[in-house]
């Protein structure tokens, strides 16, 4: 039976306690979905920090768990069949917890089926997309003369929006329930705010989609989950 001192990434963040999952996060909207997701689900967890810094995501040691050196990545000490499993990618890790846990993913197999739909439409579509909008909009794509880049994010964020505004009519949440696919989301849609592209993007005009973001920051579980593990 392995253990949790096999994992070479507990050389550089050591266990409090081993017999708690371990998060290696960060609080980006990538970051976030798990201790959202683990608070939610009400899963004792240790957080460690792993900065985006290459010091900390390209160690030996992260690059062991996760060798795409990305946050966020898990070891459960207590995986199938007993043996502790490590994890890396943000929804592959929500659909384990959620299984795990047997909450926030639906209660019939069509459920889980349009959950899991939702939370691909963020991994392949609003995550990528959103994250290079920030890139051109804020970030050192925004240094770039063709205005051509930057247009192109900013009319796919606009498709998207209008999507996820389509969906949530007359729907508090984007697959019927509280599920990990709004764990996925309404970070990333949230971080509009962060690079200052809400109103680039129109979102002012998005009803459903401004009062799914505040339901979904309203919740005490989101509340404490955004600052985990905390920047400072």
């Amino acid at each position: 039976m392995s253990a949790l001192t096999d994992f070479p990434i507990t050389r550089k963040w050591p266990a409090t306690n081993p017999g708690l999952l371990q998060l290696y996060s960060f609080p980006t909207p990538n970051g976030v979905k798990v201790s959202i997701a683990l608070e939610e689900m009400e899963i004792p967890y240790e957080a460690h920090k792993v900065t985006l810094a290459d010091a900390d995501v390209k160690s030996p040691e992260f690059l062991s768990l996760n060798p795409n050196n990305k946050i966020p990545a898990i070891i459960d000490p207590n995986g199938p069949d007993g043996e502790p499993i490590g994890l890396f990618e943000s929804g592959a890790i929500l659909i384990y917890l959620a299984e795990k846990s047997g909450k926030l993913i639906g209660k019939t197999a069509a459920d889980k089926a349009h959950v899991i739909q939702w939370l691909m439409f963020q991994m392949g579509g609003v995550g990528p997309m959103f994250g290079q909008l920030g890139f051109f909009y804020k970030f050192a794509g925004s240094e770039i003369e063709d205005p051509r880049p930057r247009e192109r994010y900013i009319n796919e964020a606009k498709r998207l929006l209008a999507v996820m505004e389509k969906q949530l009519e007359g729907h508090d949440w984007i697959a019927g329930d509280f599920s990990i696919a709004d764990i996925a989301l309404a970070p990333w849609v949230n971080s509009l705010d962060f690079y200052g592209a809400r109103e680039v993007v129109g979102w002012s005009d998005h009803k459903n989609l401004i009062a799914y973001v505040d339901r979904f920051m309203a919740r005490p579980a989101v509340k404490k989950g955004m600052n985990i593990p905390p920047r400072g």
